[in-house]
């Protein structure tokens, strides 16, 4: 252990986190035993039940992105960043367990870009299987990141030595168990999350005294802010609505439109409804009524979720001495990678100023907690569509079912080994939603284009398919490229706003080639597209037959309906 650290954590605070390890590898062996084919190590055999993966279905969404981007971006905009969950993600899962879960679980595929190679054919399927397998490795990469630092702040050990011990970490329970491992271990995760941030939120607000506090120290922060730091009006970072401190725009109508389309629309729907890191938790459960419930009682715990996550960076902002100065245009040194104070660090410092040892121990539990679920659930995904959409599909086929399990978890080692390097890239960015959102915007949004067209459009064409994720992934790098300030720098736009930019570029553009390249094209015959398209596609082939007669509270629709009025009611009061 090194001299110096960036927590000061006691033997109770490491107690916590060996016992927290234990539990892990112990759920990692325990789900070895039930994996004796590829469906059992890719999708838990089909057969868990909703509670369960609708609960893995949030914590797999529980990584970096929640924990530290979202903290992150509590302390540098404030009130605003709700609207990563209560516009862009509440709606989008609602579609999905309504209306397009019956067409992945009714399939029966195996992943995401299966279906398109269903719907498709090669050429779209070989774009989606390769562009999904790189965001993965990418996307990891941040959570390994993150993972490696808090055990560089908790240890003192050198990055690169932090990162190699959490990657090994995740890697022994994910070979071990498959999916199974992972999901039961994310629904271990989601509480022990919840546990441990939820007193860093109470007790970093009695240090403010309270929400009104809070709000009035935010006040003062920016009141008395250099002009130079360029730091939002406190009403702005108070209110979640027009949200320009997120958008990025002057202009409270621009502002509300970016939002409502970029983030609301074309991002959310492209990450919820065509990720396969979510969908494969649904994908998981034992009926086509638990698969359609999965994302709607995940729902549920999301809507919350700002409370204990972002809430925590709007108080550092103002309790953290660190980032007050980070702020107000300031380079304080330190920080969980040890090259300067960023915004990423928010969670940690407040966790040393204000958690007393032992709920120290087991925040930094939670924290290892989110940032394996996440990496955990970028992994199985990846080794599933590495193993059956490229190697199967391309590589070697016709071979074994052990074979194809023996692929899955040799890339499930070659995809953390990878996910090493990447982490370095994720390092270099000081908000780490800036760069998860571009990702997104590169992956995502062209995706959910060709997906939305090609399941109510049977006209539409397999070259079509192909054609419009290569147009749109490229128009939203050219996008990103001009408005870069490092790169082109031809049009700036700050904050999260040039990913919302370059993702609805790439979402229109792949709908106008898209649209073009089918009217001179030849479409598959009707036929083929049953189960694919929803005109073509019998109801009763979309529902489960037997969910009519239960209670209304173990119906899809009526469940979705109560979360979408909670997420209206929670957008007004705020």
């Amino acid at each position: 252990m090194a001299a110096e650290t960036l927590i000061d954590a006691n033997a109770v605070d490491y107690l916590m986190v060996a016992l927290y390890f234990a539990f892990v590898l112990g759920i990692g062996l325990a789900a070895r035993r039930a994996v004796s084919d590829s469906i059992d190590f890719f999708l838990s055999g089909r057969s868990l039940p909703a509670w369960v993966t609708g609960l893995a279905f949030i914590s797999a969404n529980l990584g970096a992105v929640e924990i530290m981007g979202m903290s992150a971006n509590g302390a540098q905009i404030g009130l605003p960043t709700v609207h990563y969950f209560w516009v862009g993600a509440i709606p989008a899962m609602l579609f999905l367990g309504v209306v397009m879960m019956p067409f992945y679980y009714g399939s029966k595929v195996r992943s995401v870009p299966e279906f398109m190679l269903r719907r498709f054919g090669t050429g779209a399927h070989l774009v989606n299987a390769l562009s999904f397998a790189l965001a993965q490795l990418l996307i990891a990469g941040v959570n390994l990141f993150l993972l490696g630092s808090i055990v560089h702040a908790l240890l003192g050990w050198p990055l690169w030595v932090a990162l190699i011990i959490a990657a090994a970490i995740v890697l022994s329970y994910i070979t071990l168990g498959g999916l199974s491992a992972a999901i039961y271990n994310e629904v271990l995760q989601f509480f022990v999350i919840v546990a441990s941030l939820l007193p860093l939120t109470l007790i970093g607000l009695h240090r403010v005294g309270g929400w009104g506090g809070l709000q009035d120290k935010i006040t003062e922060a920016a009141a008395n802010a250099p002009a130079e730091a360029a730091v939002a009006p406190a009403e702005q970072q108070l209110n979640s609505w027009p949200g320009q401190a997120l958008s990025g725009f002057d202009s409270g109508i621009l502002s509300v439109i970016g939002i409502v389309f970029g983030l609301g629309f074309v991002l959310s729907f492209g990450y919820w409804t065509t990720n396969f890191v979510e969908v494969q938790r649904a994908m998981a459960s034992n009926s086509i009524s638990a698969a359609r419930k999965t994302p709607i009682i995940g729902a549920f715990p999301k809507m919350l979720v700002p409370f204990i996550v972002i809430l925590p960076g709007m108080i550092a902002a103002v309790l953290v001495t660190e980032i007050v100065d980070l702020k107000n245009g300031g380079s304080p040194p330190g920080g969980a990678s040890g090259e300067g104070v960023k915004y990423n660090d928010a969670l940690l410092l407040l966790m040393r100023d204000v958690l007393p040892n032992g709920l120290l121990g087991l925040a930094i539990a939670g924290l290892l907690a989110a940032f394996m679920a996440g990496m955990a659930a970028n992994i199985s995904a990846f080794n599933t569509v590495f193993s059956y959409d490229l190697w199967e599909r391309y590589i070697r086929k016709d071979r074994s079912d052990d074979y194809y399990l023996r692929i899955g978890r040799l890339a499930t080692v070659a995809a953390t080994i990878i996910a090493i390097f990447t982490a370095s890239i994720a390092g270099n960015f000081s908000n780490i939603m800036d760069y998860l959102q571009t990702l997104f915007g590169f992956f995502n949004a062209p995706l959910f284009a060709t997906f939305i067209l090609g399941m109510f459009w049977k006209r539409m064409t397999p070259t079509a398919g192909w054609m419009g994720l290569v147009a749109g992934t490229l128009s939203a790098i050219l996008v990103w490229l001009c408005g870069n300030p490092d790169i082109f720098a031809l049009f700036e736009l700050p904050g999260q706003g040039l990913a919302f930019v370059a993702a609805s570029t790439a979402f229109v553009v792949d709908i106008v080639v898209s649209v073009v390249v089918s009217l001179v094209t030849e479409p598959k015959p009707a036929s083929e597209l049953k189960g694919l398209v929803y005109s073509e596609t019998p109801k009763e082939d979309l529902v489960d037959p037997e969910e009519a007669s239960r209670p209304w509270y173990q119906r899809t629709v009526p469940l979705a309906s109560i979360a979408f009025v909670f997420v209206l009611i929670l957008n007004f009061a705020f």
